[in-house]
């Protein structure tokens, strides 16, 4: 029930709260007894789902790219339409992807920062060695998440280049030139979408992990 009401709390405070003050919302979210670690965990679920939606995103786009060029293009305007809005939703999927992520990285600087400083809080060793190692092993495979996160983010770049490329040349070339420059370059395309959507499949694979090892 407890997890239940967290994710309904965090989520009034959800991506909008960025451009305000990130302290005074953990503050406030502290006071209904959900810690930066309930955060942070949540947050990372949610950058998965979206890497996740992204990664379908651009296996439907690349799916109409190779529909487009199989059949000659049929009705130009119409493929030119479909594109587009292909391109469109890849924009979109990817531009939340980077939000997220963002998202998972404020989080967790607190995290750590506040971590950090309450070490010295401990009056027993023992208890703040064991976890000054419990933080260090935390961050470490934060940071390697983090990692594969930031390339996957990465890898969405060319692959979003190329799609607007070959939409643009078709927009203004509705003819039998732009379905050949799409069969021309489908190789580079396939590629590229394959590069992004194995990029994705190592983020969520540490992702999932991370979230595993900080419940």
């Amino acid at each position: 029930m407890r997890s239940i009401w967290v994710v309904v709390v965090i989520g009034l405070f959800g991506l909008a709260s960025l451009t305000g003050c990130q302290s005074v919302k953990y503050r406030a979210l502290e006071s209904f007894g959900i810690e930066k670690r309930d955060i942070l965990s949540r947050r990372v679920e949610r950058a998965v789902d979206a890497q996740d939606s992204a990664r379908e995103q651009f296996a439907t786009a690349l799916d109409q790219f190779r529909a487009t060029v199989e059949v000659d293009g049929g009705d130009l305007e119409r493929t030119y339409s479909r594109l587009n809005r292909e391109f469109q939703r890849s924009q979109a999927r990817a531009s939340d992807v980077s939000d997220r992520i963002d998202a998972v990285e404020h989080v967790a600087e607190a995290l750590f920062d506040e971590w950090e400083d309450e070490l010295d809080l401990y009056t027993d060793p023992n208890l703040k060695r064991r976890s000054q190692g419990i933080l260090r092993d935390t961050r470490q495979r934060y940071e390697r998440m983090m990692v594969a996160m930031r390339r996957a983010e990465r890898s969405m770049s060319p692959v979003l280049e190329v799609f607007q490329d070959q939409v643009l040349f078709l927009k203004h070339n509705l003819n039998s030139l732009a379905i050949a420059a799409i069969r021309e370059d489908l190789a580079d395309i396939e590629q590229a979408t394959d590069e992004l959507i194995s990029a994705m499949n190592q983020s969520i694979s540490e992702a999932r992990s991370f979230i595993e090892a900080l419940e």
